[in-house]
């Protein structure tokens, strides 16, 4: 069991999950110099991004074929998640797999990846499972069915056969992917992955997951988070987390408005105890030399407080 595991695992803090982009990781021979070594203490859960389903992994913490872009070594990688563990026992460290990007889930190779998780001393995965086209219908009992159903839950079942619990296993939904039937069925907007996420939320494979986070962006001007976020919770009680999105200089540009925003909309899930925040992601809009402020940082300070965490003050690097 990997640090910090059973304090988190047993712990009732709100769930608080941002992704950290390898790509944006700043060069660093020593992990005290890494971003990810300095993330806050806020952050419950770290979700390192993004690694292939087929990724190619024999050990040795080689990372040239695993999808992750991090400027360093897997050494390096290893002890920088090691030193943010050892600075805040409660975090908690998952390894993301796929993305929009890395979309080979037939050649999935969750023994690799179960393998990569070990060697660099994680506490799971997290499934980002984005298929080009869900080819989501509506079935003649009207509730809805996916191409990729089978595809998805099996996923769900290899990885937690690999990874038994205390280790994680948490899942990305849709924005749109718990609308399409019942008091939702009309919830706009309309899309390719309407309902895209409710055959695994109902199926076995459901037992396996531990946390859903909601990607509750990017989907245009009639698109409501917090009817998403009704809507995962018709069908997903485990724990819940409403994403938001940084990147683009956007959030510094909101200033207050960042905060005001992030605070509505935990003042309407704050009655529910297993509901949190997602925020992706850690390093957008820093530049390489880090003088560029992250779009990040006024996001997941006014998360941090909006969720009611411990030290909120801290910066994201």
């Amino acid at each position: 069991m990997a640090p910090g595991l059973a304090a988190r695992a047993g712990a009732e803090t709100r769930p608080f999950v941002a992704y950290h982009e390898s790509w944006l990781e700043v060069p660093a021979t020593i992990p005290e110099r890494t971003r990810l070594a300095r993330l806050p203490s806020y952050i419950g859960i770290v979700a390192l991004a993004f690694a292939r389903p087929d990724a190619v992994y024999e050990g040795g913490l080689q990372l040239d074929r695993t999808g992750l872009q991090y400027p360093f070594g897997g050494k390096v990688l290893k002890d920088a998640a090691a030193l943010l563990r050892q600075r805040n026992p409660d975090t908690r460290i998952v390894l993301s797999v796929g993305g929009a990007t890395y979309t080979d889930w037939p050649a999935l190779n969750e023994e690799a990846i179960a393998r990569l998780v070990s060697d660099l001393g994680l506490d799971g995965v997290d499934i980002d499972f984005e298929p080009v086209n869900p080819g989501c219908w509506r079935r003649s009992d009207e509730s809805f069915s996916c191409r990729h159903d089978a595809q998805l839950q099996s996923i769900v079942e290899r990885f937690r056969a690999r990874l038994p619990r205390p280790l994680l296993l948490t899942v990305a939904g849709w924005s749109v992917g718990a609308y399409g039937e019942g008091a939702f069925e009309k919830a706009m907007p309309k899309s390719a992955y309407t309902g895209m996420m409710l055959p695994l939320l109902r199926s076995p494979a459901a037992r396996h997951i531990d946390l859903v986070s909601v990607m509750a962006y990017e989907a245009g001007p009639l698109f409501d988070p917090l009817e998403a976020y009704r809507a995962y919770r018709a069908e997903w009680k485990g724990r819940l987390a409403l994403g938001f999105l940084a990147g683009t200089g956007q959030s510094a540009a909101m200033g207050g408005a960042v905060a005001r925003a992030v605070e509505t909309l935990a003042d309407h899930i704050r009655p529910d105890p297993l509901a949190g925040m997602m925020l992706y992601a850690l390093s957008a809009d820093a530049d390489q030399s880090g003088s560029r402020e992250p779009a990040a940082r006024p996001l997941a300070g006014a998360i941090c407080e909006a969720l009611s965490l411990a030290g909120c003050d801290m910066p994201v690097p």
